[in-house]
C-alpha cells in the first residue's frame, strides 16, 4: 500500500517526469508498477518506459495513474489544445516550467512572465517581445498576414530581432570530435617520424 503519496513539479520538466513520489515503498517505480497491475522486474522497466517516454501509457493505464495521484488525466499526458481543458493543461504546464502567470489588469485576465527567476525571464521576454513586434508589424500594415506567419512557423530561424546560434547535433558533433581526434593522432604520427628521421 502506498504511504502518504505527495507529488513535487520540477521546473523545467514534462508532466510524467515531473511528479516524483516522495513517501513511497523504498522501490518507487516497481511499487507503482505494481500497484498498477505489473509484475516483478517488467513493473520498474515498464514504469521508466513511460517516464522516458519510450512508451506511452494507454488511456486506461493514464486513468489509473491519475486516481492514484489524485490529478486530471490531462495533467499527466501531453496537452490537446484542440479542446478547452487542453488548452487550460498546456497553461498549468507553462506555468511550472517557465513562470507564466495568470494576473488581472483593468478588469482583463492577462498572462505574465514571472520575474523572479530572471534567467527564464529574460529569454522569455526577448521571445515575446519579439513575437509582439511582428504582431505589430501586421497590426500596422507593414507586413502581410502571409510574412507574419512565415515568421511565426519558422522562429526562430526568421526571428531578426535576436541573435540565434545554431548548435550541431550531437551526432554531428561527436562526428566532428572524433574526426579532430583522429587528426590529432595523425599529426602526432608524423611528428614522430619527423623525430626519427
Amino acid at each position: 500500500m502506498i504511504v502518504g503519496l505527495a507529488f513535487v513539479v520540477v521546473q523545467g520538466s514534462d508532466t510524467l517526469h515531473a511528479i516524483t513520489l516522495l513517501e513511497v515503498f523504498s522501490k518507487k517505480f516497481q511499487q507503482l508498477g505494481e500497484v498498477l497491475g505489473f509484475l516483478g522486474k517488467t513493473s520498474d522497466v515498464r514504469m521508466a518506459q513511460y517516464e522516458s517516454e519510450a512508451r506511452i501509457p494507454k488511456h486506461d493505464l493514464v486513468k489509473e495513474m491519475a486516481g492514484i495521484f489524485d490529478v486530471s488525466t490531462h495533467a499527466l499526458t501531453v496537452p490537446d489544445i484542440d479542446t478547452y481543458i487542453g488548452f487550460m493543461h498546456t497553461f498549468f504546464a507553462l506555468e511550472d516550467m517557465y513562470g507564466l502567470k495568470i494576473d488581472e489588469m483593468d478588469g482583463e485576465v492577462v498572462l505574465r512572465l514571472d520575474k523572479s527567476d530572471y534567467s527564464t525571464y529574460s529569454s522569455m521576454n526577448k521571445m515575446l517581445r519579439a513575437w509582439l513586434a511582428e504582431a505589430k508589424k501586421l497590426e500596422n500594415g507593414e507586413s502581410t498576414k502571409e510574412e507574419y506567419d512565415d515568421w511565426r512557423y519558422k522562429c526562430p530561424e526568421l526571428d531578426t530581432h535576436q541573435i540565434w546560434a545554431k548548435v550541431p547535433s550531437q551526432e554531428i558533433s561527436d562526428m566532428l570530435l572524433a574526426g579532430l581526434k583522429e587528426m590529432e593522432k595523425e599529426e602526432k604520427k608524423q611528428t614522430k617520424r619527423k623525430k626519427k628521421k
